[in-house]
């Protein structure tokens, strides 16, 4: 196998990993929202368009209406029905007879052929149609060196190409000096860019260290606010409760990664980062910092204050664990706050999880990126530009609002808070987004490419606002966002991976290991330059200067 075949199967991987991980775990409460509602009543709406090939029926003269906010789109996209067809990952088997997809069609002319896929297949399915070649005329979940290589070769075609009739791509990206990066990082070695980003989607805070704050009180044991703190704290729960493990985890390896932020070795690039100070890449594993937070580590679980399962331990036994007061700090995500409570609360209504400060000496949390990559492409056929339209309405602030939060007065109302409420839907306790998915269509992974802020998903109970607000100035920087040669990305692909199978193997001998120290970290070392270390970084320091130059 060629290296730069391997360096695309490698990132596909990823990208699957990715989309498996973002299936998950997106719900959003109906609770407190205290984001403010972007505009969604002005400009827009008038007649016109162009329309490109595929077209269904006779030449019709759509009315000018104005719907609201399409960011300087004309409307209809069409001027005689057109029919796309767009792949997309979801469990709901009848999207096309959704209120979403009737909307689209309402609004745009264009007839939504969707070709939804279950979450848990559809990376397999997504390969078998990159494998045959035919694609719809809109994909989603391709890597970023997949993108490239087959819009090189013809497959796609080039957003670079139609800026200029893609009002809402241009103004948040191309014309956007804090985002114009995205034509830089995610174009080809040719310039030409295939893969159209998502904005929006993270929310600012959703994981971090959580902690049992009503045991804590009981026992005035104040939050920590730097690292010898948390230490004590942990001393102190283990002194009233012996039989406890005070920190338990579920996260197995990851825990390495997830720490890693607090002493200034981890970034988007694990396990690959950013050193802010020197504007160099190096290696997680192979830092000084590095290997303080595995002493640390070490130094917690010899004294018993980290659950010795925490490399091995499965969420059920985790969850039970942090519900029977056997620990009492985790690191998770921030959803675990409420949904503990709901599990105990007729047992222990005293139960009170909250978010906790950071924990390392820098201080700082992973920071969520404003603009997200999965990887939605256009073919390259007689109605790529009517796709790109279409795209460019779901980026709009309208698209936003129609595929987030609904239409005002259809099937969402405001209430005095500014709340989306929704009267169908006036049964169910918990308004989240695989209910919206389920009712209207909306939220499918595939069809979004911007997030209206006034959605379920960023309506946040007290404990998850108090965790937004207790780490808006504290989050690590981002790393920056590099485009790779085919060589570098074969490199990574190549040396990446086993980089981070051994580093993580060691950590976690390092840390069981009660004699371990300075010899077995500097053999270590030595491995890892064996691994290819300096392959690897060179990769990304060669890249990053050229980011630099431009």
């Amino acid at each position: 196998m060629s290296r730069k075949l391997f360096a695309v199967l490698m990132s596909f991987i990823l990208v699957a990993t990715l989309l498996a991980a973002c299936s998950g775990g997106n719900s959003g409460s109906s609770n407190t929202n205290t984001s403010t509602p972007p505009s969604s009543n002005t400009g827009g709406g008038s007649s016109g368009g162009s329309s490109s090939g595929g077209n269904t029926g006779g030449s019709t003269t759509p009315e000018p209406v104005n719907y609201g906010d399409t960011g300087g789109l004309q409307l209809p996209l069409v001027d005689k029905p057109t029919k796309i067809s767009i792949m997309v990952a979801s469990d709901v088997t009848n999207l096309n007879d959704s209120w979403f997809v009737k909307e689209v069609e309402k609004m745009t002319g264009i007839d939504l052929d969707i070709q939804a896929y279950p979450n848990a297949s559809y990376s397999e399915r997504l390969n078998v149609v990159v494998g045959a070649g035919d694609f719809p005329d809109i994909i989603h979940g391709l890597s970023l060196a997949q993108a490239d290589e087959l819009g090189g070769k013809g497959a796609f075609a080039a957003i670079t190409d139609h800026l200029d009739q893609l009002p809402n791509f241009k103004s948040l990206y191309a014309d956007n000096p804090d985002n114009d990066w995205v034509l830089k990082s995610y174009s080809d070695d040719s310039g030409k860019l295939y893969t159209w980003p998502i904005y929006g989607l993270n929310r600012e805070v959703n994981h971090g260290f959580l902690y049992r704050k009503d045991i804590f009180d009981q026992h005035n044991i104040p939050l920590w606010t730097n690292t010898d703190e948390f230490y004590q704290a942990l001393k102190k729960l283990k002194e009233i409760y012996p039989n406890s493990y005070p920190y338990a985890s579920k996260t197995q390896a990851w825990i390495f990664r997830d720490w890693g932020y607090g002493w200034g070795v981890v970034g988007e690039n694990y396990p690959a980062f950013y050193n802010e100070a020197t504007g160099q890449w190096g290696l997680t594993y192979t830092q000084p910092e590095y290997k303080d937070m595995l002493d640390f580590m070490k130094k917690l679980l010899n004294e018993g204050l980290l659950d010795p399962e925490f490399i091995t331990d499965t969420s059920a036994n985790w969850e039970a664990k942090m519900t029977n007061d056997q620990s009492f700090v985790t690191f998770d995500w921030i959803g675990r706050l409420d949904l503990f409570y709901n599990l105990v609360k007729d047992s222990n209504p005293n139960y009170n999880m909250r978010y906790g400060n950071p924990v390392g000496p820098t201080n700082k949390i992973r920071s969520l990126p404003m603009i997200s990559n999965f990887g939605h492409v256009v073919a390259n056929n007689d109605k790529a530009e009517i796709s790109m339209k279409l795209l460019d309405f779901f980026t709009s602030p309208l698209g936003a609002e129609l595929m987030t939060v609904g239409l005002e007065g259809v099937n969402y109302e405001l209430d005095a808070n500014g709340k989306p409420v929704y009267p169908e839907l006036k049964d169910h306790d918990l308004i989240e987004i695989k209910l919206l998915e389920q009712k209207y269509g909306m939220w499918v992974q595939g069809l979004y490419m911007r997030t209206d802020r006034r959605s379920v998903y960023y309506n946040y109970t007290e404990k998850e606002q108090e965790a937004q607000d207790m780490m808006k100035d504290m989050k690590h920087p981002l790393d920056p966002v590099l485009k790779f040669t085919d060589n570098e990305t074969s490199t990574i692909a190549e040396y990446a991976q086993q980089l981070q199978k051994a580093g993580e193997e060691f950590s976690a001998q390092y840390i069981f290991n009660a004699n371990s120290g300075d010899k077995e970290w500097n053999d270590w070392l030595a491995r890892a330059k064996q691994l290819g270390e300096d392959k690897l970084v060179e990769a990304y320091n060669t890249a990053q200067s050229r980011f630099n130059a431009q």
